[in-house]
Parts: C-alpha cells; sequence; structure tokens
C-alpha cells in the first residue's frame, strides 16, 4: 500500500500518524492565564529534543481553525509553564484534563491532585507526578493549521522520591510505571522490557569474522 499524504485529508494523517508513531510520551502541561487560572492539558505529541541545552518540545494544535488553546495562549504571553510526565497513577487525572473545560476553569480543580509552587516559574506543578520540568519557552514556530511548535528550555526537575538512584541517575523502572498514547482512546503501560547492547564496528567486524569460520 502506498499513501500520499496530499491526498488525505487533515483527519486522515492525524488517524494514520498518530495510530502508526507509537507509543508516544505524555506531557501534562500546567500554564496561567493572564487571569490567574491554572490551566492543564495532556499532550501527546511531545517528546525530549537535546541535552545541550537541554530540550523539549511540544506540539499544540488549534482548538478550531484560528482558534489557539489555553496553553498555546498563556505561553505565548508569559513563556513560562510546566510539563509532568504521566504514569499509571496520574493516568485518570491526566484524562480528566482532557477534558473541553471553559477557559476561565482550572481542570485541576476536578482531578483530585495536589499542587506545589514551582521554584523558577510561575505555573504550580502537581505533586503526584513522577516527574515534573519547569520549562521557559525557548523558541516557538507557529505551524498555520497545525497550530503551534513550542520548544521549552528545562530550567529543573521535580523527582518522586525513589524514582532515580541520586549517584548515578538511573531510573527505577519498578517504581516508574509511565503511560504511553496510542491513538483513540487507547493507551498502554509498559510492564515488559528487553535489552539489546550496542555494539561498537569493532565488536561487529569481530562477530562477522567468528561467524564466518
Amino acid at each position: 500500500m502506498f499513501l500520499e499524504m496530499e491526498r488525505l485529508s487533515p483527519k486522515e494523517r492525524y488517524k494514520l500518524l498518530t495510530a502508526l508513531v507509537v507509543p508516544r510520551p505524555i506531557a501534562l502541561v500546567t500554564t496561567v492565564s493572564p487571569e490567574g487560572v491554572l490551566n492543564a492539558a495532556p499532550f501527546s505529541f511531545f517528546n525530549v529534543l537535546a541535552q545541550d541545552p537541554p530540550l523539549l518540545v511540544l506540539g499544540i494544535g488549534e482548538r478550531a481553525p484560528g482558534m489557539p488553546k489555553d496553553t498555546a495562549r498563556n505561553i505565548a504571553r508569559s513563556g513560562e509553564f510546566v510539563v509532568h510526565l504521566v504514569d499509571e497513577p496520574l493516568a485518570e487525572a491526566m484524562n480528566l484534563c482532557a477534558v473541553d473545560f471553559p477557559a476561565e476553569v482550572s481542570e485541576l480543580d476536578h482531578a483530585s491532585v495536589r499542587l506545589e509552587p514551582s521554584r523558577l516559574v510561575a505555573p504550580a506543578r502537581i505533586q503526584e507526578a513522577p516527574a515534573a520540568f519547569e520549562c521557559r519557552r525557548h523558541v516557538d514556530l507557529p505551524l498555520g493549521r497545525a497550530g503551534l511548535l513550542v520548544i521549552g528550555r528545562v530550567l529543573c526537575v521535580h523527582l518522586r522520591d525513589g524514582l532515580i538512584d541520586g549517584e548515578r541517575l538511573r531510573v527505577d523502572y519498578e517504581r516508574y510505571r509511565p503511560v504511553g498514547r496510542l491513538c483513540g482512546d487507547l493507551y498502554c503501560r509498559i510492564h515488559e522490557r528487553f535489552a539489546m547492547r550496542r555494539r561498537s564496528y569493532r565488536e561487529w567486524l569481530a562477530e562477522r569474522e567468528t561467524e564466518g569460520r
């Protein structure tokens, strides 16, 4: 099968891309409106982008053509936001934050989570999140009908106690149970893992020579 994207509608492209590029990490993003309302919204067009400087990227679609989402408007105004990673205990609260509440209503007033002040940015953070990245806008790129691409510089990270070995910075995956985004109403858990060691070119050559004997 061959599909040319220009021959598909935006809805069909979204359906295809989100069903194939899986699983995707979920960012539960908090921002503050000009009126002081704490907004929270989940995004799966999200990933880490670089380490020096430390950068995260968000793809924020429009609510409707020409109507930016609250998150995009708030970041455009203040340049500050907090990205929370979503694990199994936080999944229900994340899903509630996807409800299309009016801008004057804070999703977190109804999500049964606790809030704490951030250290370096104005938006509060969710205490229950396994990890929360305080971010400041590094650069953004308007994408027309696709919305906005926001690259945020990570200023600091809050981590749940016991999640990471403080000396080696290794994550304990028995304690960290992230949720991945599939498509539609589908999500996935990460219960099984496997390892594949990355070999050097010299090691690969040695293996080929051994196999050829």
